[in-house]
Parts: structure tokens; C-alpha cells; sequence
């Protein structure tokens, strides 16, 4: 059976094939520049031509506006993506917006509905001949709301300029080719990488029915996150460590395991007042947690506590008093974990855990993305625990070499950023 990734990979070269403009190459992405971003290519993308730019300067600039929309829903659209919008009418722009959460709205609509669309007199609808720029392919299909291309071909609105096709099946380039059915012009790939960038978690959910796993440690110049005795406050600096605090808001959910809990006696939330806290997950066979823990405290974020089947039923009893959420799962595994999420509409979990859960999430396939922070500090110690536990490997060739790499200082410390390699399912 066909792959859905080569599935989407076919119907999006089709649809550039059709478009007068080529995929964008590199974009800039969020809080990198130049001065402190390396990007080490793999052996294969390296050998890779580089594509043309799509649109002009202006459509960039626009389309970059749709992400900084698109962002103000961090964290509170899933199983949606982010997804931002802007109509523009010679050479102004006339109306904005994102789509908020998930059953709302999409962003297409709010923007035509701040352009006039719907107004008492249809001289207001300044939507009429206009452009307007959306991240993400219009949808054209019904689910929670309407499809977005219809309500586009019924505003008049002139050209549509994309800046990636969803690889959701149920659009997958339908909505692109409905708006060329009805006459509109229709660009594909202006800041297309960055525009992916943002959707990640949401692609990745799409294509391998599993959210996006990051594993996040922090650690010392000789690769340890506490000293021997346990202690870890603070490795890195307080700006790394409010980087931390942000990447929280955009994920939906923060798994750590028991050794965490009993050790650090984590927060696990955004810091942030009026920010979004996902959803903190605690993985535990057996249930021998503390009594009182901050995770416990469920009025600014809510937890979740994975067991096995039958796993302490007296402690299972107090956690649900205290407002804290109970699932036994028959086999309590990171992959299974990651199954149950999915079903629960996640698409981007955090992995906040210690070295020995990190291990067994690695070698399950439940993390996608490292994000390594490095503090220029020795602790030395022969027994001091290290972000990864046992993978098994006895030779150098076993090691797994992380793709799309790149790295920038934060504070005092250094930031590495890759991926894994992964494997498709197959539908």
C-alpha cells in the first residue's frame, strides 16, 4: 500500500508543476539569525541544487506577517495547525487574522470578516479583487466549520498566495485546485520553509499518526544534568532557561517520569502569566510517588498520570480527589504513551525526562527532535547522571546521527538542534 508521505510528495509536486514559481529554498526561522546559526546540511540535501525564490519581497513579508498571526494560537490549536492570514488591497493590508483553537473558525475567515466580508453593504467587502496570504492551503472540505475555499471564491477575492499545501489527505491540494477551478490565481511556496517550520508538530502528526516528540535536557560541557548527589539547579542560565519556559507554551503536553518527580519536584509550566501550561504527563508503573508534589497543584495546569493496568489503586483514588488525571494503559511504554495522545488530539510533546526514560523513548521511535542545551560548566563525576541512558551500543557506526542541525547561544550556554531519522507508517 501506497505511503501517505509519498501520497502528499506526488500531489505537491503536481501542484508546482502547475504553478508558474518554484518551492522556496531556506528560510529564516524564528529567533535565528546569521551571526549565530550554523546549519550543517546532510550528505544528501548538501548535493541538493538550490530552488528559486517564490514571490516577491512584499509576498515574503506578508506571508512572514501570516506566521507572526499564526503564533499568537501557540499551543491551543491541536489537532489543528497554526495558521494566520492576510488580505491585501492595493498594496495595504485590509484585513487580519489566525485561527484560534480548535472548532473555531479558521483563519481565513476572521480576515475576511475584518476586510468587510458579511458587512451590511457589499461595498464594504474590500475583500473583493484582493490577495490574500495564508500559510497553510485553504481547506475544502467540511468538518468542524465550512470549507475555507468557498468562502474565499464567494469574497471575490483575486489571488490566493500560499505559503505550504496541508498534507492532510482531506485537503492534501484539493483546496489549491478548487480556487484555480473558480479563476483565482493561485501562488504555492512563498516561505515555504519557514512556514513548515511552524507546522512541524502538525505535518509530523499527519504523516507518522503520532505527535512530534522533542527530547529536551540540559547539561554540562561534560555531558552531565546533576551532580552525583542528584542536584541540578540550575545547569543552564536563566535565559535558556526562559527559552524552556516558551517552548512549553507550544506544546501540548510535558512527559517526565517518576525519577524526575521524586528528584526535582518539577513545575512543568510556561512562567508565563496568561501563557498556555500543556498538559503535564507522569509515567509510572507501579505508582510510588510522593504524596505531595507540584504536579499534584492542578488549579494553573492540569496533569496526567500514566500506570499500568491495576497499579496502586489507593494512590490512583487520592490523585483523582486532588483533581489529577488517572489512565492505565495495559503496557506502559513511551510508544504506547504517544499512541494515547495521538488519540487525544496532541501533536507536539515534550520530553522533560531523565537519562534512562530518554533512552527507552529514543529506541521506541517516540522522539523525533533533540534540543540540547550545553552549559559551558564541569562537574566531572564517573557516576553523575547523563541525559541519555543505555541505547545498547557498543561501536562508534551504532551511534544515531541527528539531521538538519543547527546551533545558536542562548545566555551563556549553547543550544543544538536536530532530528532523528524516521520511519513512515505505511496506510
Amino acid at each position: 500500500m501506497e505511503r501517505l508521505r509519498d501520497r502528499v510528495q506526488n500531489i505537491y509536486t503536481k501542484i508546482m508543476d502547475n504553478s508558474p514559481v518554484f518551492a522556496q529554498a531556506d528560510a529564516s526561522l524564528p529567533n535565528y539569525t546569521q551571526e549565530n546559526i550554523r546549519i550543517v546540511k546532510s550528505a544528501v540535501g548538501s548535493n541538493l541544487p538550490p530552488k528559486e525564490k517564490v514571490g516577491s519581497d512584499f509576498d515574503s513579508r506578508m506571508m512572514l506577517r501570516c506566521l507572526e498571526l499564526a503564533r499568537r494560537a501557540l499551543g491551543r490549536t491541536s489537532p489543528n495547525p497554526l495558521v494566520g492570514a492576510v488580505i491585501v488591497k492595493d498594496g495595504e493590508i485590509v484585513g487580519e487574522g489566525f485561527h484560534p483553537r480548535a472548532g473555531e473558525p479558521h483563519a481565513e475567515v476572521f480576515a475576511l470578516k475584518a476586510a468587510g466580508v458579511g458587512a451590511a453593504s457589499p461595498q464594504e467587502n474590500r475583500a473583493c479583487g484582493a490577495t490574500i496570504y495564508v500559510n497553510l492551503e485553504p481547506c475544502n472540505h467540511y468538518g468542524r466549520t465550512p470549507p475555507c475555499s468557498e468562502g474565499l471564491i464567494q469574497a471575490g477575492v483575486a489571488k490566493v498566495v500560499v505559503g505550504m499545501v496541508d498534507p492532510n489527505p482531506l485537503v492534501a491540494g484539493g483546496g489549491i485546485a478548487r480556487l484555480r477551478a473558480a479563476g483565482i490565481e493561485v501562488v504555492v511556496g512563498v516561505e515555504e520553509s519557514a512556514c513548515h517550520q511552524l507546522n512541524e508538530a502538525f505535518v509530523h502528526r499527519i504523516l507518522y499518526k503520532r505527535p512530534l516528540g522533542i527530547l529536551k535536557y540540559a547539561m554540562t560541557l561534560d555531558g552531565k544534568i546533576a551532580t552525583t548527589s542528584g542536584n541540578s539547579t540550575w545547569v543552564t542560565s536563566q535565559e535558556a532557561r526562559s527559552e524552556v519556559h516558551q517552548l512549553r507554551t507550544a506544546c501540548d503536553a510535558i512527559i517526565v517520569g517518576g525519577n524526575t518527580l521524586r528528584q526535582d519536584n518539577p513545575y512543568l509550566t510556561s512562567h508565563q502569566v496568561g501563557a498556555h501550561n500543556p498538559l503535564r504527563v507522569v509515567m509510572s508503573r507501579h505508582l510510588n510517588l510522593p504524596e505531595s508534589a507540584h504536579l499534584w497543584e492542578t488549579a494553573d495546569a492540569p496533569t496526567l498520570v500514566l500506570t499500568q493496568e491495576g497499579a496502586n489503586r489507593n494512590f490512583q483514588e487520592m490523585l483523582r480527589k486532588l483533581g489529577v488525571e488517572v489512565v492505565e494503559l495495559a503496557l506502559l511504554t513511551p510508544d504506547q504513551a504517544m499512541a494515547y495522545l495521538y488519540e487525544r488530539g496532541f501533536c507536539s510533546v515534550l520530553w522533560e525526562c531523565g537519562g534512562t526514560l530518554a533512552a527507552s523513548a529514543i529506541a521506541q521511535g517516540a522522539v523525533q527532535k533533540i534540543l540540547a542545551f550545553i552549559a559551558p560548566k564541569i562537574i566531572g563525576g564517573s557516576i553523575a547522571p547523563t541525559p541519555v541512558g543505555d541505547l545498547g551500543f557498543t561501536t562508534m557506526t551504532e551511534a544515531l546521527s541527528l539531521e538538519r542541525v543547527r546551533w545558536r547561544v542562548v545566555g551563556s550556554d549553547c543550544l543544538v538542534e536536530g532530528y532523528l531519522t524516521q520511519k513512515v507508517n505505511s496506510q
